[in-house]
């Protein structure tokens, strides 16, 4: 009986190793572990659909194999793109979701016109924007999300602002829809701020066409 029981039990051995061979096989050569589809959502419908094109060669890899250096590496390379998540949805579609950048400002560059996103990049533009400041000047990307972020922490609306002007000694002047140009200092810019909205506060009806913050701790205006 003993030596009947272990035959039964290698031959069901033989059998679940023949059956998880044909399965492990089968697994891998049919279509079940194949990328043959790319679902994009957050762009409009032509940013979505050249994504899809240029992540056409990933279709038919398989999704356990798929080079996600490179797809990160094409999905960086278009400036509307904010954040993004990607979802392997099993069996056989790559599902990407993109959040889209919001345009900050207006840049003129070597003869181009682009708009500056809140992810840091520069597209070239092709329409107008008059709800957008325009920035002039040599200026970087830190120069100017300092300047944002003490702006938006302010009283100070960022939509009322019609042009920014960056300087080589590393200031800015901030110029308003109402013809208001405001002269920042290099340094102690939120204190600045702060006295000139305290400033403003006090002087409403005045028709002020310049403030010069320059030097600590005083006002200068021109009516």
């Amino acid at each position: 009986m003993p030596q009947r029981k272990s035959k039964k039990i290698l031959i069901y051995l033989i059998l679940f190793i023949s059956l998880g061979t044909l399965s492990h096989k089968d697994f891998y050569e049919n279509n079940l572990i194949r990328l043959n589809q790319i679902i994009i959502t957050g762009l409009d419908e032509r940013n979505n659909n050249d994504l899809v094109n240029r992540l056409d060669y990933v279709r038919l890899n398989n999704l356990f194999f798929l080079e996600k250096t490179k797809i990160i590496e094409i999905i960086n390379t278009n400036p509307l793109i904010e954040k993004y998540s990607v979802f392997i949805n099993y069996p056989s579609t790559l599902n990407i979701k993109i959040e889209k950048t919001k345009f900050l400002a207006k840049v003129n560059k070597d003869g181009k016109s682009f708009f500056l996103g809140s992810n840091g990049k520069l597209m070239e533009s092709f329409q107008i924007r008059n709800d957008l400041p325009s920035i002039y000047g040599d200026f970087n990307n830190e120069n100017f999300f300092n300047l944002k972020k003490i702006i938006d922490e302010s009283d100070i609306s960022y939509e009322q602002i019609k042009n920014l002007f960056f300087f080589k000694t590393g200031r800015w002047d901030i110029e308003t829809y109402e013809g208001l140009l405001i002269k920042l200092p290099k340094n102690r810019v939120e204190k600045s701020i702060k006295l000139l909205i305290d400033f403003l506060d006090q002087n409403k009806e005045k028709k002020l066409n310049l403030i010069d913050l320059r030097q600590y701790n005083q006002i200068v205006i021109n009516e």
